[in-house]
Parts: C-alpha cells; sequence; structure tokens
C-alpha cells in the first residue's frame, strides 16, 4: 500500500490523535449539544489534519504555508470551543489538560513547520 507524504508528518499523527481524544470526550456532552457545539468541535477538529494533507499535495512552498495557516486557525478554533467546553462543565479538568496540551504540541509542530515553508 503506497503511503502519501503526510501520513509520514509527526504533525499530521499528532493532530489525528488530537481528532480521536475529541471525538472520544465529546461523546459524553449533553445531547442538547450535538448538533451545536460538539459539531462544532468535531468539524474544527477534523481540520487540521485534513488541511495538512491537502496542504501536502501542493506544489509550491507558498501554497503549502497557506494549508498548515488554516490548521493552525483550526487548532486554535478548537482551543476556544474546548474553553467554553470546560468552563460550561462538559469536560473535566483531566480531559481539558489532554486536550490543551495535544493542542499545544500539535500548534508548536505546525508553526515550525509553517516557518519552514517560509524560510
Amino acid at each position: 500500500m503506497y503511503v502519501y507524504s503526510f501520513e509520514r508528518l509527526d504533525v499530521w499523527k499528532d493532530s489525528k490523535q488530537l481528532v480521536i481524544l475529541t471525538f472520544k470526550s465529546t461523546n459524553q456532552f449533553p445531547d442538547m449539544e450535538k448538533f451545536g457545539l460538539v459539531s462544532q468541535i468535531r468539524r474544527a477538529a477534523v481540520s487540521i489534519p485534513s488541511n495538512i494533507a491537502e496542504g501536502s499535495a501542493r506544489r509550491t512552498h507558498k501554497e503549502k504555508a497557506h494549508y498548515i495557516t488554516i490548521a493552525f486557525g483550526s487548532a486554535v478554533e478548537l482551543l476556544n470551543q474546548l474553553i467554553i467546553s470546560f468552563e460550561l462543565k462538559y469536560l473535566s479538568l483531566e480531559e481539558y489538560k489532554i486536550l490543551r496540551a495535544q493542542i499545544e504540541k500539535v500548534t508548536n509542530k505546525l508553526n515550525a513547520l509553517r516557518n519552514s515553508f517560509t524560510k
């Protein structure tokens, strides 16, 4: 089976893990949030590895950097939504800390990758 270049990126692997953690954490949210906050959180999370993958298929460094920037924005959007979820008591402190640490790990790597394309 062919392995695409994005599949070898640690930042893609870490962001995919963030998606899995996010989906598991949002399973416990109230039913009334199923089509609201849960949907937004999951879309933001999935957007991160999706934009990394899409950017890897672009030809120029400028295009690649653009998609990494979008992925970074989605990570910050996800963080905002998780802060709100924590304050609404939909997430435990432990879950919040784990998710926030994973976002920090991903955003640091996204920033480094974006910088490598803009030099």
